[in-house]
Parts: C-alpha cells; structure tokens; sequence
C-alpha cells in the first residue's frame, strides 16, 4: 500500500502514526513545501521571544521518520492530483503515486489589497521560515507595524515587543482577539500588552502605504521600520478543488474524512468541520481539530474506522504569562465572573453548555471543555455549583465512576 500525504504538520504527523499503528509494511512518503522537519507551530513567537530554541523546535524527536520507515521530500511544492492516474504531480515535474492520499494542506495568510504596500518588504507569521527571516530584521531601535489584532498578529507582538523600540497594531475589529474574545476579556489582554509597550489602532485600518509609513483611515499616521501583515488566512483547497473535489470555505468531508475524491482524505485547517456547538459547517484551524482529524483519516486509509463527529472549537494561548482558554459558540444566557485580571463567562440555554471565555482561571477547564465536547445534558449535572467550581462532585455518582474509569 502507498500512502502519500500532502502536509507535514499536526494533521498529516497524526494520520502517519494513525497509519502506521494499523499498518507497519505499508509505504508512507510525507511531501512538504517546508525545508524542517515537523516542528511545533505555536513555537514560532517562543524562538523569537527565547523562550525557547531550534533544538527544541522539533514537534517530534529528530529520529521519528526513520523509526516509523517514513519518507520525506521536504522543500516540494504539490501542484496537482491525477485522480485517474492516482498520482500527485510536483513543481518540477515530478510524480508520486499513491493508493490513499491525505491533503493536509494547512492555509496561507491572507493579504489584504492595501494602497502602496508593494512599496515596502513585509512579513508575514505562520511558519518557522517566517520566524527566521523577521527576527533578522529585529533590533532595539526598530519600530514594528502589525497589520492584525487576531491570534497570529498578537502573538507575533509577544514575540518580538522587547526586542524592538515599539509595535503598533492597527485592526478594524472594535476589539482585539475579535474571534475568541469579548469586550471585557479583550480589555484585560490589550492591557496586560500595553504594558510591554504596544500601542493600538482599533475600528481603524490601513488607507494607504508610502515607504515606511502607513495612513490610516481615522487620519493617523504610523511611521514602521518593519512591516508585518497579519490580517488572517486562508484554507488551502485548490488541489482538491482543481481535481474536482467538493469545497466551500475549505475541503468538505465526510465523518470519515474523505473527501469527494475517491481515496483522497483530508485533514487540517484546509478543511471544514461540522462544529457541534453551533451545529454548522465551520473551519476551525485548530491543532486539537487538526490532531483528531488527522488520527482518524489515517486509521481509516490503513483500513480501520474511525469517525470525527465532536468537533468543538477551541483555543488555549498565552501572552507574557497570561493565560486564555475559550471554547464553543457564544451565544445563549451568559454567567460572568470577573475578578481583577481574571475573567469567566459561560455561555448556555436550554439543556447545555454552548461555551466558554476563561483568562487567568486554567483550573478545571477540561471539566467545561468536557461538557461540551460529549454534549452533556446540563440535567445530569449540579450546574449551579458547575458554575463556580467545575469539579466532578458536581455530576452525579455514576458519572463520575464512568470518568475516572477513563481516566478523564
């Protein structure tokens, strides 16, 4: 059996170990458009911040290739999927068959048309590569514009704002970290930030760009030695969608992962997923999202089964030691706690929990993560006391013998 998948990163490492369990004879080549091996994503603002280093970049050790007889073609660039033929045709003209495809894709960052941005270098911040080639420009005398107040934008300030005279962050959101915060929460980050000497521009944006400095629409002009775009990403679907694969946002797939193409899976922020909080079709580019998908499509390419059907948002992310832990859908009645810089606001109607904002309270948030991922019934449950103390004492006897059975 061949197996060939398209991605080197937290969806495609998790279905070649998902393979390799069920199937050790089988060949296995991983193609990547990266020159690493598989290194942890997340770490990228770390390096940069020398919290840690490229020895310990690794997602895996340096020997997990060899030890699970997995080929590599790092630095290739995949251009197209034969379907007929059942081979992927690399930049280069190069082929590689294969008898069970993983796209595992990931997504690219989205640059927003901005007047005059051709008339500067600008960096973008969603590989390792990109890590490397900001921190040579980083002194202590520089100035940094971020164009993005999400997660890439904000971690990537965390990464470089004391090693640079200041940074600027211009988004036209209201607030920063608009995907997973609300005003309250967003209000605690951005100043914990301001205190690393960030300054904001938000419900603004970029007019225009002249060579090192940008306009912006309230009237404001921010002068930048160095210039990073952080306005979002992308999923990358095209190969599957010039093959004739089904897409909308991202890759579509069945509980399986497969895709439309016969034997083609897919897995990753390229994908959709049905989110069981809000019951619709989303993109969660999530690596929690990214590593089930990936485990399951493997099992299933090596001939087991398996399914994903609990897929729930989620983000757990720090800045300069704060803690952030948010999951689920926002929407329903709400219960807040707010005390000092720490934050805690539910999220539920009827018969369950929709989700949650938790900063600076990581106690016990599995227990809420729990209630959503197995869409417990709130009835099953003491939520009154849920509410301030997520512990097991709040569900009922046998509930809490079938969990730590489990070991949950």
């Amino acid at each position: 059996m061949e197996y060939v998948i398209i991605g080197n990163s937290t969806a495609g490492i998790a279905a070649a170990e998902s393979i390799r369990k069920l199937d050790q004879a089988g060949s296995i080549t991983i193609l990547s458009d990266e020159a690493f091996p598989t290194y942890g994503r997340p770490l990228i603002s770390y390096f940069l911040l020398g919290k840690t280093d490229a020895a310990h970049m690794n997602y895996r050790p340096a020997d997990f290739y060899r030890k699970n007889n997995i080929r590599t073609m790092f630095s290739v660039r995949a251009e197209h999927i034969d379907t007929a033929k059942k081979q992927v045709l690399l930049q280069g003209g190069k082929k590689v068959k294969y008898d069970k495809l993983l796209v595992a894709t990931g997504s690219r960052p989205f640059v927003p048309p901005m007047e005059g941005l051709d008339k500067n270098e600008y960096f973008t911040f969603m590989t390792y590569a990109d890590a490397l080639a900001l921190e040579k420009q980083l002194a202590p005398e520089k100035n940094v514009l971020i164009v993005g107040a999400g997660l890439i934008g904000l971690k990537c300030l965390e990464g470089i704002a004391d090693r640079v005279g200041k940074v600027t962050v211009v988004d036209m959101a209201p607030h920063i970290l608009p995907s997973i915060l609300d005003d309250y929460g967003a209000s605690i980050i951005q100043e914990q930030l301001e205190k690393h000497g960030a300054e904001f521009y938000l419900s603004d944006s970029v007019a225009s760009f002249e060579k090192g400095v940008a306009h912006l629409k309230s009237g404001a002009t921010v002068p930048f030695d160095i210039l990073v775009v952080a306005a979002g990403v992308r999923p990358n679907v095209e190969l599957v969608k010039e093959a004739g694969g089904k897409v909308g946002r991202g890759i579509l797939t069945n509980d399986r992962q497969e895709t439309s193409l016969k034997d083609v899976y897919a897995a990753g922020d390229c994908t959709e997923s049905y989110d069981i909080t809000c019951g619709q079709s989303r993109i969660l580019a999530l690596l929690p999202n990214a590593q089930f998908q990936g485990s399951c499509a493997g099992t299933n390419m090596a001939g087991g089964e398996a399914h994903f059907t609990n897929a729930v948002p989620m983000n757990a992310i720090g800045f300069f030691g704060s803690h952030v832990l948010t999951a689920g859908s926002y929407f329903g009645d709400t219960y807040v706690e707010k005390e000092g810089e720490t934050y805690k606001k539910l999220f539920f109607d009827g018969d369950k929990l929709n989700g949650f904002i938790l900063i600076d309270l990581p106690e016990r948030a599995g227990i809420y993560t729990s209630l959503l991922r197995n869409q417990t019934s709130l009835s099953e449950v003491d939520f009154e006391a849920l509410k301030k103390d997520p512990g097991l004492l709040a569900f009922s006897e046998a509930f809490r013998e079938q969990k730590l059975a489990r070991k949950v």
